[in-house]
C-alpha cells in the first residue's frame, strides 16, 4: 500500500483566511493555489505546493512546485523543466473519460473532478492506472464522500483534493488522513534457525518524534525480502531511563520499510518518515528526529517462516535490545535461542532506491 496524498484546494482563497489557519496546523500535506500566491513566505515548508497554471508564462516565476493544469502544453512544458506534472479534467462524460485513459499516464498525476456521485467512472480510472506510475487524485467536498473514495474497489484512489470549506470537515478529514495512512500487514511467525555473533559494527538508533507503544517497533531485516520486529526502548532496563521515542534498530547497511518501500538505515534523515508496526500488524508514519550510529558488537538472527522463508537481521549483540515475538512476547536479543518464535514480516524481494521493480534480483 502506498502513502495517500491529501492535498486541500486553496485557489480561492488569501493567505490569512482563518480557514488556511487551520489547514496548515493539520494533516494535509499538498496545497493547491493559484500563482499569485507562490513564494510567499506564510506558507508552509513542510508541504509541498501544486500551483494551477492557466498561461504558459506563469510558468518562468515557478520552481519546486506541482505544475497543475488542463493545458497540455503547458504540463509539457513544465515536463521539459523538470517540474512534475499534474493533468486535470472535469468529467462529465464518456469522451472526457477517454481522454483521461489516453493521455493521463503521460504526467505524474491525473486530477480528476467528478458532477456525478456515481463512483464507476472512478473504478474504471483505478483499473486503468492500476500499473502505471501516474498518482490519481479525485477532487471531494466532504469526509464522507473522501471515506467512500478510498474505499472504491478496495484500492481507492491514490489520493483525494479535499474542497470543503467547513472547520468542522476539515478536523474530521484531519482525522482521516491519520487513519487512512496506517497499513494492515501480514506478520507471520519466523522461527529462529541460526544465531551468530559478528564481532564488532556500526549500529542505528532511530529517535522518532513520535511516543511509541510497547507493542511497537519497526520492521528490519538484511534484505529486501522481509524484515523481523525489533521493539521500541519501552520495556524495563535496570540502569537507564526508558526512550520511547526509540528503535535500537540494528546493523546500518539494513533495510527499514515504510508502507510499500524500503528505506536503508544510513540513509535516514531528520524529517524523514519512517513506519512504526506493532505486534497486530499495523504500521502507521511517524517521523525521524534523529539517527544515532555508534560502533557496538553485533549479532545475527535468521528466521524462517512456516513456507521455507528465510529472512535475517544483525542488531546490536546485548540483553537490552527486544525483539517482539507472537502475542507481544519480549524477546532479549542476547539470550534468543534456535527454536525461538519472532514476529517477522515475509514479502518479494527486488528493490530499486527502495521501489518494488519486476525484475531477477538475489539477495543473500
Amino acid at each position: 500500500m502506498k502513502k495517500r496524498e491529501v492535498w486541500f484546494d486553496a485557489r480561492d482563497l488569501e493567505l490569512d483566511n482563518n480557514i488556511l489557519s487551520l489547514v496548515f496546523e493539520k494533516n494535509f500535506d499538498h496545497l493547491l493555489i493559484r500563482p499569485e500566491l507562490y513564494k510567499k513566505e506564510i506558507l508552509p515548508k513542510r508541504m509541498s505546493i501544486a500551483v494551477h497554471v492557466e498561461k504558459i508564462e506563469q510558468l518562468d516565476e515557478l520552481e519546486d512546485v506541482i505544475i497543475f493544469s488542463e493545458n497540455e502544453e503547458i504540463l509539457r512544458e513544465a515536463k521539459e523543466k523538470g517540474l512534475p506534472s499534474a493533468l486535470f479534467k472535469v468529467i462529465t462524460n464518456k469522451d472526457d473519460l477517454e481522454y483521461v485513459y489516453k493521455n493521463g499516464a503521460f504526467y505524474d498525476y491525473v486530477c480528476v473532478l467528478f458532477y456525478e456521485t456515481t463512483n464507476i467512472p472512478l473504478e474504471l480510472l483505478i483499473a486503468a492506472f492500476q500499473k502505471k506510475n501516474c498518482v490519481l487524485m479525485k477532487f471531494v467536498n466532504n469526509v464522507q464522500d473522501a471515506e467512500i473514495v478510498f474505499g472504491v474497489m478496495e484500492k481507492g484512489s491514490d489520493g483525494i483534493i479535499f474542497t470543503s470549506r467547513e472547520m468542522m470537515e476539515i478536523e474530521e478529514m484531519s482525522k482521516l488522513i491519520e487513519k487512512a495512512n496506517q497499513v494492515q500487514l501480514n506478520l507471520e511467525t519466523g522461527k529462529v534457525v541460526d544465531i551468530k555473533h559478528i564481532g564488532m559494527g556500526c549500529r542505528v538508533c532511530v529517535d522518532t518524534t513520535s511516543i511509541l507503544d510497547k507493542n511497537e517497533g519497526m520492521l528490519i531485516g538484511s534484505t529486501s525480502t522481509g524484515g523481523i520486529l525489533i521493539s521500541s526502548e519501552t520495556h524495563h532496563l535496570p540502569y537507564m531511563e526508558l526512550r520511547p521515542f526509540r528503535v535500537n534498530a540494528g546493523a546500518v547497511h539494513s533495510y527499514t520499510w515504510f508502507f510499500d518501500e524500503t528505506i536503508y538505515l544510513s540513509e535516514l534523515k531528520s524529517g524523514m518518515q519512517v513506519m512504526a508496526v506493532n505486534t497486530e500488524g499495523r504500521g502507521r508514519a511517524v517521523s525521524v528526529g534523529r539517527k544515532k550510529m555508534e560502533i557496538r558488537p553485533l549479532l545475527k538472527i535468521e528466521v524462517e517462516s512456516k513456507s521455507g522463508k528465510r529472512i535475517n537481521v544483525i542488531v546490536q549483540d546485548d540483553w537490552h535490545i527486544r525483539i517482539l515475538g507472537p502475542k507481544g512476547k519480549v524477546h532479549n536479543a542476547s539470550a534468543i535461542k534456535i527454536g525461538d518464535e519472532l514476529l517477522a514480516y515475509f514479502c518479494e524481494g527486488g528493490r530499486h532506491v527502495g521501489i518494488k521493480i519486476d525484475e531477477f534480483l538475489e539477495e543473500e
